[in-house]
C-alpha cells in the first residue's frame, strides 16, 4: 500500500523534507526573520486569546451576580 506524504503523521521523514523545502525557498539569511515574524504572530495570538477568555469569564461572572440579585429579590 503506498501512502501519501504527510497523510501518516508527522514524523522524521516529513519534518526533514519541510526544512529543506524552506531552507531552499527562503535561504539562510531570511530564516531568522521568519523565525522572528512567527514568535511575533504566536504572541499576538496568545495576547488576543487571553484577553477573548478574559472577558468570557468576567461576562459570566456578571450574569451570575445578576442571576444571585434576582434570586435575592424573590426571596425577600
Amino acid at each position: 500500500m503506498n501512502i501519501p506524504l504527510f497523510i501518516g503523521g508527522w514524523g522524521g521523514p516529513e519534518l526533514i523534507v519541510i526544512l529543506f523545502v524552506v531552507l531552499l525557498l527562503f535561504g539562510g539569511r531570511k530564516i531568522p526573520e521568519l523565525a522572528r515574524g512567527l514568535g511575533k504572530g504566536i504572541k499576538e495570538f496568545n495576547n488576543a486569546r487571553a484577553t477573548v477568555e478574559s472577558e468570557l469569564k468576567e461576562g459570566m461572572r456578571q450574569v451570575e451576580l445578576e442571576e444571585r440579585q434576582k434570586a435575592e429579590k424573590k426571596e425577600a
